[in-house]
């Protein structure tokens, strides 16, 4: 592939982007100010007014408990029981409409439990992004598995399926795609090439409660997924975290993993005998956590629809800009949703302007922008020492997640309707880009 199709692939063409988001011309008013207006300004950072004036003040709170958590915890203190988890894990399976789930104390050690489920021989293969949290990937290393590093989309930031074909091996047994940010990976994609490869499909939906493509939740797509209800997650429990299984003995290998009472476990099968020690770990969810969270799942499709829908008024004024480019697949037959950060991107050259200088220049007017930088798995010491792994992992060079890194721009994720602010920050970004070739960083 040429170097301006690798672009194109990688960044999309601005014609694709304009159809895409339905964008118009920028010169149009974007939150009643014009660019005119903004060109006849001076930018904060040269010493004119902010334009941002309205207060963040608990504009970003989270997690944000009421009276029914504060009820749930007390109960357990006065009466406390195991009972919670178990019925966490029934309203999780209907939310999904998947047969078997098991609540665990994090994302990690539900991450742990699923690679213990795959029962792959050691040396066996995972494919697996880079630009990752370390626990999709770490706890392979206990079960003998091996990550195979792949690129990502720097338009998405999820799984790149076509850097995922070249880095095929025989080895390979399993894909291991993540939901970035609540933006679904393309799993219809994902899951026909698996299964024309042969391949176990594996989700990471830690960030994508509620998240669907094609009309069906992230998280039931593959053959076992696992999710997060640490406190910065959509589902929040201050810690927490849930295995999601398709199969009987998947569930069971992973409970007998990190359950030594093996509930649910058939007395009948090849784990009971386990019953009383497992297979050496705890990691069963607090009953504190499963009784917030269930609290937190009667309202989790209406938070996240408030959420997108004020993340969309900000996000389609903003993507007009001349080289701002917002975090998406530009699918329309999936719901995504949003949590920690509002994730923008920059084409230094079609904005005229780099990266720092914009987000000097928007800080200075009063946004909370950030450019963001997420640490590559790849890049660490120890996927480099042959003692963590059966064999060591390639080390590879992977553009689209250096591209992530050098563009990104972050932006608070607002966790209440905060209209003014909103507003304000459409007119400090179209002031900015008004000014855009006059700065320096």
């Amino acid at each position: 592939m040429d170097r301006n199709n690798t672009q194109d692939r990688e960044w999309g063409t601005r014609r694709d982007f304009i159809k895409t988001t339905g964008a118009i011309t920028a010169g149009l008013a974007l939150g009643g100010h014009t660019m005119a207006r903004a060109a006849a300004e001076t930018l904060a950072v040269n010493g004119g007014p902010k334009a941002v004036t309205a207060p963040h003040t608990d504009g970003t709170t989270w997690p944000r408990y009421g009276k029914e958590e504060e009820e749930a915890v007390l109960k357990m203190l006065h009466a406390p029981n195991y009972d919670p988890l178990r019925e966490l894990e029934d309203d999780w399976k209907a939310y999904l409409g998947v047969p078997y789930a098991m609540a665990h104390c994090n994302g990690t050690s539900a991450l742990a439990s699923m690679f213990c489920a795959l029962n792959l021989p050691p040396g066996s293969e995972i494919l697996v992004p880079s630009y990752t949290f370390f626990a999709t990937i770490m706890p392979m290393r206990f079960f003998g598995l091996v990550p195979v590093f792949v690129d990502i989309n720097p338009r998405t930031l999820n799984f790149d399926l076509e850097d995922a074909k070249k880095r095929l091996t025989p080895n390979t047994k399993a894909v291991l795609p993540v939901h970035w940010i609540g933006l679904p990976a393309d799993m219809d994609a994902i899951c026909e090439w698996a299964q024309e490869k042969g391949l176990i499909v594996l989700e990471d939906a830690a960030h994508a409660h509620g998240a669907k493509l094609k009309d069906r939740y992230m998280g039931t797509w593959g053959r076992m997924s696992i999710f997060s209800y640490q406190m910065s997650k959509p589902l929040p429990m201050i810690e927490g975290g849930m295995g999601v299984y398709q199969s009987k003995e998947d569930y069971e290998r992973a409970t007998a993993l990190g359950n030594y009472d093996l509930p649910g476990v058939d007395p009948d099968g090849p784990y009971w005998k386990y019953k009383g020690s497992g297979l050496g770990l705890k990691f069963r969810m607090h009953p504190f956590s499963a009784a917030l969270g269930r609290c937190q799942l009667k309202g989790l499709e209406e938070r996240n629809d408030a959420g997108a829908k004020q993340v969309r008024r900000l996000n389609d004024a903003l993507t007009q800009l001349p080289g701002l480019y917002e975090q998406t697949s530009g699918r329309k037959d999936m719901r995504r949703l949003y949590y920690a950060w509002n994730m923008l991107s920059v084409d230094e050259k079609e904005a005229g302007a780099s990266r720092a200088a914009l987000v000097k220049a928007l800080a200075a007017e009063g946004v909370n922008a950030s450019a963001h930088y997420y640490t590559l798995q790849h890049e660490l010491a120890v996927y480099r020492e042959p003692e963590w792994w059966h064999h060591l992992p390639v080390i590879p060079e992977l553009p689209g997640s250096t591209a992530a890194n050098s563009t990104g721009i972050a932006l608070p994720y607002f966790t209440r309707e905060m209209p003014e602010l909103v507003d304000q920050y459409i007119t400090a970004f179209e002031k900015v880009w008004a000014h855009r070739k006059e700065l320096t960083a």
